[in-house]
């Protein structure tokens, strides 16, 4: 068993029921094969690949695991260009011209022993791959490398070291080793395939868009004040609004933010008319909203409705 402390785990859950009870706790209702494989993960200290369309909760799991496990989360964000420098560490140049001067100034500065002092830890920048291998309160930190798919291949292979042997090497200081694994787990949005070389090193899991009784679950853990008759209705209609043909369908996290507004609207049930207002919420291109305003809107919530009276 996990040993909890002030609300807190300790160690990592010895089952997937300790997992799920773990995320459940944090508001992160997972299922049972991504309880099953953040489970292995966390055993077996194997980073963990999740992919899936943006909004369905790759992200937030990271954020729920380092919560839950009191453990600092550590967050890459990973962008076009993203390079060694900005992932790892940097200089600090504008310290080290000021040093620099302050020598010369002096007069006698022995060159080499300022060279040696200038590219110490004093002058190092330290880069969110550098902090997630240095010893951290509490245990290890949770490294989170969010849309890896984002980055181009060279960052990719650079990663290789860092994810197979949990080190990186900064060639003025050597090769700095985690004393303990970080817990990494990579996000993508499959703008782009990842090399087969990086995903060998993880644990793989498709993050889908939740069935309706899950992402009731959800809505009820991050929007408690609704109603159930209110949260039945979001489900449905956000479900059901996935099955056009869009240019980007809305995923959990716009399941929330719509769950949000309508509490802060007081709105007890959907009309064509709240949703018409509201459409911004769930949806992000203006082309999606014009397509499902008006009639269109009136349609759905009639075949939501409907499939509810099924269930």
């Amino acid at each position: 068993m996990a040993t909890i402390r002030g609300g807190t785990v300790t160690t990592v859950p010895a089952s997937i029921d300790e997992v799920a009870a773990l995320l459940d706790r944090q508001g992160y209702v997972a299922d049972r094969a991504l309880a099953t494989v953040t489970f292995l993960a966390l055993r077996l200290g194997r980073p963990l690949f999740l992919e899936g369309e943006a909004g369905v909760g790759k992200t937030e799991i990271a954020k729920a695991i380092a919560q839950a496990l009191g453990r600092r989360l550590i967050r890459l964000q990973c962008y076009e260009g993203l390079d060694q420098a900005s992932a790892v560490c940097d200089w600090n140049f504008a310290a080290q011209m000021i040093a620099i001067r302050s020598a010369e100034a002096q007069g006698g500065a022995d060159r080499q022993a300022l060279r040696a002092e200038l590219f110490t830890e004093d002058y190092l920048i330290e880069r969110p791959l550098l902090a997630a291998m240095r010893p951290q309160p509490g245990g290890a930190p949770v490294l989170l490398i969010d849309e890896i798919d984002r980055t181009d291949e060279p960052f990719e292979a650079f990663l290789l070291e860092a994810l197979s042997d949990f080190q990186v090497t900064i060639p003025e200081l050597g090769t700095i080793r985690a004393p303990e694994p970080p817990i990494v787990i990579l996000t993508s949005n499959r703008t782009r395939e990842i090399h087969d070389a990086l995903k060998r090193r993880c644990l793989y899991h498709w993050v889908d868009y939740p069935a309706f009784d899950r992402e009731m679950a959800i809505v009820q853990a991050r929007a408690p004040e609704a109603t159930e008759s209110l949260s039945r209705e979001i489900v449905a209609f956000v479900q059901r609004l996935r099955t056009e043909d869009l240019f980007k369908r809305p995923g959990v996290a716009e399941t929330i933010d719509w769950a949000k507004c309508l509490l802060a609207l007081d709105v007890i049930a959907l009309s064509p008319e709240v949703i018409a207002d509201t459409l911004g919420a769930i949806l992000k291109y203006q082309d999606d909203i014009q397509k499902i305003a008006g009639s269109e809107a009136a349609r759905l919530l009639n075949e939501a409705r409907a499939e509810l009276n099924q269930l």
